[in-house]
């Protein structure tokens, strides 16, 4: 075996139960000493409950991580609080993937999928943390184990930072953290306007003429969106704002046969003006949760400016054929396109359903906030591209 599977003999699972639960020790007293360093009387953390959310997403996979801290770690034990009193872990990630169907695979590589359960319980006990991890959506045993760590590291980075996912209002109403960390007067929104990002494109068909420009300036140009198709209009002008971008969209379409060129084809523009947009990514928080509530419907995205498009949606839509003047299957079709050529990873996630137009604009808005804080420079990145392979465009 090489060097840096030595643990992966034939008879390890216990060898590596034993290693996996004393890396989780070993971690969670050291992020101990970190969640004892967090100030819960500063007054910009008021509006943080000390319970942090956040969810990964990967184009097979999708996992949820709760973190739940007490508000003194070493009075958990004494403490009468709900939260102290949540200790542990809730792990619900098995099975890892449909291969095979009933149990998914018990190894990624040489490790063992089952001493996950003893280094996340290690981890939990001794950082005084609750860790929750809840597959969401998963067919790919390796994506499952990789977005539940992912989600667990936004999620400590988001309790250390104070700042919250849930926040269910625009950057103009957020309070406290999320205000100083991502809101028009941090840091972070200076550092993007200073680079100008923007994106432009001039189409011309048989069957649709289209002129799209997108600056990603916090809305400062504008907003006006001329499809032919009111409900398109719409959907874009809710998910520019949210965004705090300003986008001009002028489109000439073949509307007299259906609305099928048109849609499909403004959403491959406005898609491919933001990949231009947003360069290379580096330096950018990159990924993000938001949520919306339109009517009755609620919608959370989650979403990755990862260069790998993928959509998964749950979208209960086919209740209808058409929301306002445009087909149900084209709107489906339209946020397709857009993710592909925005060249995104996103998972839309019905929470509570509604008629389709209030789903449809629920997502809208809530794909708006959530590539607000994805487009988003995090000064603490240094310019540098938030992935493990150092780059997004191998």
């Amino acid at each position: 075996l090489d060097d840096r599977n030595r643990h992966a003999g034939e008879d390890s699972e216990a060898l590596q139960e034993h290693v996996m639960s004393m890396v989780g020790n070993a971690l969670g007293e050291k992020l101990k000493i970190l969640l004892l360093n967090i100030d819960t009387d500063n007054a910009a953390r008021k509006d943080c409950r000390m319970i942090s959310r956040f969810c990964c997403p990967l184009d097979e996979a999708l996992v949820e991580c709760i973190l739940e801290l007490p508000t003194s770690v070493d009075d958990a034990a004494s403490s009468s609080s709900s939260l102290a009193n949540k200790t542990g872990v809730s792990f619900d990630l098995a099975p890892f993937g449909i291969y095979p169907k009933t149990t998914g695979r018990t190894k990624i590589g040489k490790m063992l999928t089952s001493p996950l359960v003893s280094f996340f319980s290690k981890l939990a006990l001794a950082s005084g943390l609750f860790i929750s991890l809840k597959k969401l959506r998963g067919k790919n045993g390796h994506h499952i184990v990789e977005s539940a760590f992912k989600a667990f590291s936004r999620a400590l980075r988001n309790l250390l930072d104070g700042t919250d996912i849930n926040v269910q209002c625009s950057p103009e109403d957020w309070t406290g953290n999320m205000a100083s960390m991502w809101g028009n007067e941090s840091q972070s929104y200076q550092e993007g306007l200073a680079l100008e990002r923007c994106g432009l494109s001039s189409r011309d068909t048989k069957e649709t003429s289209i002129q799209v420009s997108l600056y990603l300036d916090g809305g400062e140009k504008g907003i006006n969106i001329n499809t032919g198709i009111n409900t398109l209009d719409l959907f874009y002008n809710h998910l520019a704002k949210e965004s705090g971008m300003s986008l001009n969209v002028l489109c000439k379409g073949d509307t007299w046969v259906d609305d099928h060129h048109t849609s499909e084809d403004v959403s491959i523009a406005i898609g491919k003006v933001l990949n231009v947009a947003l360069g290379t990514k580096a330096g950018l928080n990159r990924m993000w949760c938001a949520t919306a509530k339109h009517g009755d419907a609620i919608v959370e995205v989650t979403m990755d400016l990862s260069n790998r498009p993928c959509l998964t949606s749950n979208l209960s839509l086919e209740q209808s054929e058409y929301a306002g003047d445009v087909s149900v299957e084209m709107l489906d079709h339209a946020l397709d396109s857009l993710v592909m050529n925005g060249q995104m990873t996103v998972h839309v996630v019905e929470k509570a359903s509604g008629d389709v137009l209030d789903l449809v604009m629920a997502t809208a808005v809530a794909f708006g906030r959530a590539l607000r804080l994805c487009c988003a420079v995090d000064p603490r990145r240094s310019g540098k591209t938030a992935s493990s392979k150092g780059t997004l465009s191998a």
